[in-house]
């Protein structure tokens, strides 16, 4: 885990070791500024001159000023590197996203990914931060302050070496207590985010069927659930407290009792006020060393949970790859299906897709329909290679795809998807994704195709209107034709439109079959659609039937001879097309 996350540490690294070598320095200073004090109290006891004095002020004065220095420089390298390192961290935790096929991104809920990137991130940043400064600077005042106490106070600064070991036995025994409990504390946070999310994203349907207190009720079900768990960790760390105060007492005590006892007793021969108050100083600062320690150990605790999921993130491979030896060009538009069976993961129990057999000659216009769940979205999600096939191959243009490069196969295969997204930006930004080259002319003539060109006209801004994240100013049908648009920008060898027109007329939908046959004859069509209006007039029809493939014709063939698509034929037009805008 250490490994993986210090990759992310890149150009941050001068910081990050300049940190622990300005720390040191300014440690050493602290450390030398008590014994000097010592030496004045006793060159004030003894009667010293003023100008010896002036002289010890001067050098105490400038110690000082030096530790302000490096501490203020450590500052600053010290955030540099640990912002520098959780930047590099949601860079890299992004881009690994970024790479991951469909099946990867199933693995991980989309509020997990959010809670790693953002609340993992910050725990791992404070604790990379602490690790530079605090875990380097505490050690070492420990050792310094303890080399100068002994040197001050002789063997009383052996009472630390006992104190030390009940500390070590209390913090291994918190930490111990406390990881399993922040395990599964933030896998809860994972749960709690993932209700924010949903219900934030279904807030339409939340209003509409009056369920406001019931999301609210388990929300904070939920909120309390991870209160609860945080509460008994905290309790856990808080114990460290009192374990400190007790060790804290405990040396002052002692050091304040014999160190008195040895004044008097001596006389000032063996210990002496000034030493006594350099021992104080030192004891002082060896046991907030011990305090600082002990955050360390805490956050750390915290952090090392967050690491571990960070790192899951940044190791997971993708289980789609370019070859060793890619193609770069796509022939033509063609898609055969050879024996195809497939299923969503391994430990799915039965196939999505089962023995499919089909030969799409480019140019075609091919219409799917089926009834819902009879897999209609797995099929045409394997042409593009979102998914890879479990049994058999699927050509494209002759070639079996998983021997593509995967940016040149997806870049001519454009598919709208069921559910459309559109990013917040304007019209033109969107419409852009498909070519990011695209002239204003070339955005028109795309959005005149697909039906959008009459409502963009219609805003005030025209092409340069602001779309809001996930397009919730514009309705169903006007977000379907832009993203239609979008595609057709691509002017690709395979468009594929999955169920991408169920929000517009009937009208409308025939206008843009019909600009898409004049404006791209070449490019092979594939129409995934509920109503048979949308796919009468293709060249071929698959009728999809539990993920197989039940029949293949002309919309006149399967009226004779396959009941599915009759019955589907028939119910929709008694039922009538209800058109939606």
């Amino acid at each position: 885990m250490v490994k993986v996350l210090a990759r992310s540490i890149r150009e941050y690294k001068r910081s990050a070791i300049a940190t622990p070598i300005l720390v040191s320095f300014e440690v050493v200073m602290e450390c030398i500024i008590p014994f000097i004090t010592a030496s004045l109290v006793d060159s004030i006891k003894a009667g010293g001159s003023m100008n010896l004095l002036l002289r010890y002020g001067v050098i105490l004065a400038t110690m000082a000023l030096l530790s302000l220095l490096f501490g203020s420089l450590a500052g600053i390298t010290c955030s540099t590197a640990s912002c520098g390192l959780a930047k590099n961290l949601r860079k890299d935790m992004f881009a690994s996203v970024q790479k991951y096929s469909f099946e990867n991104i199933d693995k991980f809920l989309v509020s997990s990914l959010v809670t790693r990137m953002t609340t993992d991130v910050t725990n791992v940043q404070i604790a990379y931060m602490m690790l530079i400064r605090t875990a380097i600077r505490s050690p070492l005042m420990l050792v310094f302050a303890f080399v100068m106490a002994f040197r001050m106070g002789g063997r009383m600064a052996f009472i630390f070496l006992f104190v030390l070991p009940v500390l070590g036995v209390g913090l291994a025994a918190v930490i111990y207590k406390t990881m399993p409990l922040f395990r599964k504390v933030f896998r809860k946070y994972d749960n709690l985010n993932s209700s924010i999310q949903e219900n934030v994203k279904a807030i339409r349907v939340v209003k509409s069927f009056v369920r406001e207190d019931y999301e609210q009720k388990k929300f904070n079900f939920a909120a309390e659930d991870v209160c609860r768990d945080f509460t008994r960790a905290e309790r856990i760390l808080a114990l460290n407290g009192p374990l400190m105060q007790f060790c804290i007492y405990t040396v002052m005590s002692f050091v304040l009792s014999f160190g008195s006892y040895t004044i008097i007793s001596s006389r000032g021969s063996l210990l002496d006020v000034g030493e006594m108050s350099a021992l104080l100083t030192y004891s002082f600062m060896m046991l907030s060393s011990l305090m600082m320690l002990s955050m360390v150990f805490v956050m750390i605790t915290m952090a090392a949970e967050s690491g571990k999921r960070i790192a899951e993130v940044l190791e997971e491979e993708s289980t789609l790859e370019n070859p060793a030896d890619p193609i770069y060009d796509v022939p033509d538009g063609s898609v055969v299906f050879d024996h195809v069976s497939f299923k969503y993961s391994e430990k799915a129990e039965r196939m999505a897709l089962s023995n499919i057999n089909l030969n799409i000659k480019s140019g075609e216009t091919i219409g799917i329909i089926g009834g819902t769940g009879s897999s209609k979205s797995s099929l045409i999600q394997l042409i593009s290679r979102l998914y890879d096939v479990t049994e058999g191959t699927v050509k494209v243009g002759g070639i079996d795809v998983r021997k593509y490069d995967l940016e040149t196969l997806r870049n001519q295969v454009a598919v709208v998807l069921q559910k459309n997204v559109l990013f917040s930006g304007t019209i033109k930004e969107n419409l852009r994704w498909g070519d990011p080259n695209a002239t204003d002319e070339e955005m028109v003539h795309a959005c005149q195709m697909a039906g959008a060109d009459e409502f963009i006209s219609q805003f005030p801004d025209g092409y340069d209107t602001y779309i809001e994240q996930g397009g919730t100013n514009v309705s169903g049908g006007q977000k379907q034709r832009l993203c239609i648009a979008r595609a057709l920008l691509k002017k690709p060898k395979i468009l594929i439109l999955d169920d991408s027109t169920s929000a517009v007329d009937t009208k409308t939908d025939a206008k843009i079959r019909k600009a898409m046959k004049d404006y791209i004859p070449s490019t092979t069509k594939i129409i995934i659609a509920q109503r048979t209006a949308s796919v009468e007039d293709a060249d071929r029809i698959i009728v999809m039937d539990g993920g197989r493939i039940n029949a293949v014709g002309t919309h006149a063939e399967l009226m004779a001879n396959n009941e599915i698509y009759r019955e589907i034929y028939i119910s929709q037009n008694k039922a009538g097309d209800h058109d939606e805008e």
